[in-house]
């Protein structure tokens, strides 16, 4: 078995792949293999030569455009320390993670340059800022235009010995927390991405994944209609690039399905990554109120993972592009591979089931193996190739990292119950579990029988203190436009399909939901507005 770094295998990559292939496209813009190769090495070349040294932390503070992929290739070329910064971050929020992760170069968009200049002086520890033009935003005078440094340097290749142990940082979405940098090694990283499920061959070694890539052409053309600041979106993005395919970024600044489906006609995609219903929602009802409008022959799979994605929207998708195959993920920040679940017109599975990967197994909060057919839920665990832990914070590290009968596993928090097929049903974040007169409630389980009423759009579900009950399950339900809200009608709907004991005290309504850019809950938020809206 070999060991592997992304920048080798991109270098490697980049020599197979026809050089006129396109790797990267944003609206008019399309970047080929050549100048892709070029640029992601002319500027880890330009940040080497500016003093930067293995190790720097390189954070991105961008939307989804091609410079978020030429940021992140170029820190895997010159060993820097990939950093993403969620751009939705105020003032300090951006601080933390800046001072945090020991930032050493920022890679920003022009249009974040008021809120970076307003900081700057607060984090000498940036030596290097770099803005992409994306509007008309002055260049600061302590940062340097992107496409100018690029052009600076050569775009040669770099004469330089990399390791699989170069780090990479995934920070997590901090909606129970601060946010926390999960350290990846590279070997580790890619040894996940490696699934057989998911791949015609598995490479061993480097001149393997050359053959397959030069056997197979120009990869997949794939678009994250998810932010790339976060795990789905970043991971399936170079994970494409990875197999000499093809990044395609929308331009909206926010989610527009029909853009989505536009570009997908337009440059006949093949693959597309999402976040649940979240964003599956809304793709559905664009193609309901468009029947026939775009040819998406060429689409054959959707990749979802972080939030559930219902069988009821799946299958109208489905309806619209018989071909596809909807890939259901289940894995985070803190381990990759848990399990799949796949739904085509010939096949599916319920909402929240599915197969466990290899490495993976189910544990009791003090550590003991959960037997497969247990009527008692656990955690669900990954052994392998997991992170090295988060980033300056070794406590969160021992309780969410811990060795178990001498192997370390990686235990992210969420409670599943294991059949005996092996295969698993999600419940949900341990962390939002709801104690209700001595009974768990999953938010999870009861915001998916929400979202099947008529007219819901979106739900949540939070515990809210209840002197009665210790925490009253209480509902948050997003309206559907034109759509009545009837409190009692939702409780009943959910009495009909679970236990009396998870139907929600109350239900109360919200015109947006409480979701991150990447369609995770923010259950913090939700439970303080769901607090003062009941008047608890």
């Amino acid at each position: 078995m070999g060991v592997w770094n992304f920048g080798d295998i991109i270098d490697t990559v980049a020599k197979v792949v026809p050089g006129e292939a396109p790797a990267l496209i944003h609206g008019d813009r399309v970047t080929n293999w050549c100048d892709f190769h070029a640029r992601t090495n002319a500027l880890a070349r330009g940040l080497i030569a500016a003093g930067h040294q293995p190790e720097d932390k390189l954070a991105i503070l961008i939307r989804n455009r091609p410079e978020y992929m030429e940021a992140t290739i170029a820190s895997f070329k010159g060993r820097f320390v990939h950093v993403n910064v969620n751009y939705r971050y105020k003032e300090d929020e951006l601080l933390y993670i800046f001072d945090n992760s020991d930032a050493r170069i920022v890679v920003y968009g022009s249009e974040f340059a008021p809120v970076v200049s307003a900081i700057k002086d607060k984090i000498p520890g940036v030596k290097t800022w770099l803005q992409v033009e994306v509007d008309r935003t002055p260049l600061p005078a302590f940062a340097q235009a992107y496409e100018g440094f690029i052009a600076t340097q050569s775009g040669a290749d770099l004469d330089i010995k990399r390791s699989p142990d170069d780090l990479f940082f995934l920070y997590t979405g901090g909606t129970t927390g601060m946010p926390k940098g999960v350290m990846w090694g590279h070997h580790d990283l890619r040894q996940t991405q490696l699934n057989p499920a998911l791949m015609e061959k598995v490479p061993t070694n480097l001149a393997e994944h050359a053959d397959i890539v030069r056997e197979k052409g120009p990869g997949n053309r794939f678009i994250p209609a998810c932010p790339q600041m976060h795990g789905t979106g970043l991971l399936t993005s170079f994970g494409a690039l990875l197999m000499g395919g093809c990044v395609i970024t929308l331009e909206a600044a926010s989610f527009d399905p029909v853009e989505l489906w536009e570009v997908s006609a337009r440059h006949k995609a093949q693959q597309i990554a999402i976040v649940g219903d979240a964003f599956a929602k809304p793709m559905l009802r664009a193609l309901d109120d468009n029947p026939g409008r775009w040819d998406l022959s060429d689409l054959v799979m959707i990749i979802s993972s972080g939030v559930m994605w219902s069988q009821e929207v799946k299958h109208g998708i489905i309806n619209h592009i018989p071909q596809v195959a909807l890939l259901d993920s289940f894995g985070s920040s803190e381990a990759v591979g848990f399990a799949l679940a796949a739904t085509t017109k010939d096949g599916e599975v319920p909402t929240a089931k599915f197969m466990m990967g290899t490495d993976v197994a189910v544990f009791t909060p003090d550590h003991k193996p959960v037997a497969p057919g247990s009527p008692e839920p656990g955690f669900i665990a990954r052994g392998g190739n997991i992170p090295l832990g988060y980033w300056k914070d070794p406590e969160k590290t021992a309780k969410t990292f811990p060795v178990i009968n001498g192997r370390r596993w990686s235990i992210p928090g969420d409670y599943c119950l294991l059949h005996d097929d092996g295969s698993i049903t999600l419940l949900g974040r341990g962390s939002v579990c709801i104690n209700t007169a001595g009974e768990k409630v999953y938010p999870e389980e009861v915001e998916e029988v929400l979202k099947q009423c008529a007219g819901v759009e979106d739900a949540l579900v939070v515990g809210i203190p209840d002197e009665k009950w210790g925490q009253a399950v209480t509902g948050i339900v997003e309206v559907a436009p034109g759509m009545r809200f009837d409190e009692e009608a939702l409780r009943k709907h959910v009495r009909a399909h679970l236990a009396g004991y998870k139907t929600p005290k109350r239900i109360v309504a919200v015109e947006h939901m409480f979701r991150a850019a990447n369609g995770k809950a923010d259950y913090k938020v939700a439970t303080e507005y769901a607090r003062k809206a009941i008047g608890a």
